[in-house]
This record gives C-alpha cells, structure tokens and sequence, in this order.
C-alpha cells in the first residue's frame, strides 16, 4: 500500500475566527483529512500583540517581505553553503537541528513558541522593534560573525591547499621535497653536482642509452630512478658543474627536462612543519566551527520562522480587520494531492474575497493583496519552503 509522500514544504495560513478559532481550526482540520488525507495540520499559536495604525500596519507589511527574503536568502546561500563547504566532499552532513527536532519536525512541533513576540507583548514593545531590534539585528550580527569566521578559515584551507596543490600533480611542477632523500645527491661538492630529470616514460631507453653522453664529464651509471608518476619518471644524474649548461640545451632536445632544484634540507623540513602546522591548525578549527554553524542555523531558522509568524499576524490583521480574531494553522502537504488541496481550501475560503473587499479600500496598496508581487489566495497564505534546509 502507498503511503502518502511528505513535502518538506509547508503552508503557514490564516483564516478569520468563527464563533470560536478552535471552530476555524476544527473546520480545517475535517475538511483537509475528510477524503484522503490531505495535509498534516497543526495550529500555528501566535500572541497577541501590539497594533499600530493601519498605515504602520501597511509599511510593515513591506519591510516583513524584505525581512523574511534576507533571512531566508542568508540561510540558504550562505550559511548552508558555507556549512557544506566546510564538511567538503566524502564526509556526512549531519547533526543538524533546531532545538534537537529537523525542520520539518520543528515546524509540525505543538513546541514551537513564538519566544520573542511573547517576550515583548509583556512589555508593550511594538511590532516594528519585535521585527528589526531583535530578529533583523540577530541575524546581522550572525552574519557579521560569519563572514570573520569564514574568511579566517578560507585562508587557513586556502593555504593548506595551495601546499598540498605542490605536492601532488605531475613531476614537471610538484614539489620533489616529499620524493627526493639525501642520499640521492652529491653534495658539498666543489666541482660535482646532482641533478633532477623528468624522463617521459616513452622515451626511458633513450635515456638510459644517452644520459652519459648528453654532455661532456657526466659521471658514468651515476643516474637511478627515484619516483614514477603515470607519465614520467624522475631520474637523478651527476656531472662537473661546468657541464650543466650544455647538459640541459642537449637534454631539452630530446625531451628531457631538468628541474631547477637545490636539496636544502632547512627548507624541506619548513615546508613540511608548515603543512603539518595548517593541517593541525584546520582540524582544531573544524569541530568548534561546525558547532557555531550548527546553533547558528538553528538561531537564523527560528528567526525565520518569527518572521513568517510576524507576516501572518500583520496581513491578517489587513485582511479581516479589528478586533484580531483569527487562527494561523501549519500545512504539511502531501506531495499527491496538492492540486487537491488547494481547491478544498479554496472552496472552505472563497467567501473571504467579498468580506475582505468590504474591510480595506481597494484603492489602498496592500502588499497581501497584490497579485503581481506573489501567489494570491483567499486566505492568508505564507510558503515555507525547507527542501534546501534538510540534511540527510
């Protein structure tokens, strides 16, 4: 038997009370559950709060679509970006939650409580400082941290891959410093030194056959393989010092390529310690980073959610007018019956229209009533979309 397919998409409504919202609640639930089940329902609890003017209500009302666009967009492409940036490939995005629950679980949660409005309507805070004192200047402020943090740690990764960009790619630009050991050298030489030659592997007999007469006083079975990669191999060779100009315009000649390379210990031993140092230094930085990442996320998602609760609160107090009296409820569509849904909620909302017309003027700019601006229905109607928020 198939089971209903859940959307990690939710609708956030709103619908005027009745002789009671428990009624409107109830209506709700019977008529989405009534053939099929429909949605997954769950009462949305917002406080009362402080009511300006209609015209406050009105600016609101834009600065909230603003609001909600940053909030969502900060979440979306740069905090979760830069979360998954940071666990990089092969590794499991996991962990992530708000408050212990997933979104999706959050969002059906009877826990979820409206913690700031409920904080301010205690001491008569308005609408406006509940919005952008505390959720606008939350998330700023987390995005302010971010951007330090997140720059203080693509330097630190930025540098470990640049290291690490040299010891790994072909002989002709790597570093050989991980490859070569002492004793492949002649060293403290006055008159002889060893040099460094990338010999394609097609062209190995050649060298084997010609190496001692690319130039003259090239010491005799002085060559030996040190290193191989899929196209060449790295092969050492020692000759008089004055011989390697005319060594390396032979050598070139047949494809023989010479690196410039001096063995100096102190420096191999630095690159080294500088590799390991960023390496521990990026694994230290790793879990505390995580851990911000993860609690702000879950600080940025609650906001979220604030913000949507705040827009229902302000278009549905526009919509059905004073005294407020409505109740918002939480929609977990199933993915099947969508087209369905919305035209059982239409046909529970449609008279809506004509008593929100008698309400508001329609010659007033009302954003919730704008049908250029976004998705228009009887009923207030607010989507909150977690598809890119899951991690699994």
């Amino acid at each position: 038997q198939d089971k209903d397919i859940k959307m990690t998409e939710f609708w956030l409504i709103s619908a005027p009370g009745e002789k009671t919202c428990q009624q409107t609640w109830e209506k709700l639930h019977a008529a989405t559950t009534k053939h099929n089940n429909l949605s997954t329902n769950s009462k949305f609890n917002i406080p009362d709060l402080k009511v300006g003017t209609l015209d406050v209500l009105v600016g609101l009302s834009d600065e909230l679509a603003k609001l909600d666009a940053f909030v969502e967009g900060f979440q979306k492409a740069k905090l979760l970006l830069f979360l998954v940036s940071v666990f990089e490939k092969n590794q499991i995005l996991a962990g992530v939650n708000i408050n212990g629950l997933s979104t999706d679980q959050y969002d059906q949660s009877q826990n979820l409580r409206f913690e700031i409005a409920k904080s301010f309507t205690k001491y008569s805070i308005s609408l406006e400082a509940v919005s952008f004192l505390f959720i606008f200047k939350g998330v700023n402020q987390i995005d302010n941290d971010l951007k330090a943090r997140a720059s203080a740690y693509n330097n630190l990764k930025g540098n470990l891959q640049n290291l690490e960009r040299k010891n790994a790619g072909s002989l002709l630009t790597r570093s050989l410093a991980d490859i070569v050991k002492k004793e492949d050298f002649v060293l403290d030489s006055e008159y002889l030194v060893t040099l460094l030659v990338i010999v394609p592997k097609l062209n190995y007999n050649d060298w084997v056959k010609q190496y001692e007469t690319l130039a003259e006083m090239v010491v005799p079975r002085s060559s030996n393989v040190l290193f191989e990669d899929q196209d060449s191999y790295l092969c050492n060779v020692t000759l008089f010092r004055k011989a390697v100009d005319d060594f390396k315009h032979k050598a070139r000649e047949y494809k023989f390529m010479v690196r410039d390379f001096q063995y100096n210990e102190e420096e191999m031993k630095a690159d080294k310690e500088e590799m390991n140092r960023l390496s521990t230094d990026k694994k230290k930085q790793f879990g505390p980073l995580v851990r911000w990442l993860k609690v702000n996320f879950s600080e940025a998602f609650i906001a979220w959610i604030h913000v949507k609760a705040l827009r229902v609160f302000v278009e549905s107090v526009l919509r059905y007018g004073l005294p407020v009296n409505f109740q918002a409820m939480l929609l977990q569509p199933n993915k099947k019956t969508m087209k369905k849904l919305r035209e059982v909620l239409y046909d529970l909302y449609k008279h809506l229209d004509s008593s929100a017309a008698a309400i508001i003027d329609a010659t007033m700019d009302i954003p919730g009533l704008n049908l250029s601006q976004q998705e228009y229905y009887p009923y207030v109607y607010y989507k909150i979309d977690c598809n890119l928020l899951e991690f699994k």
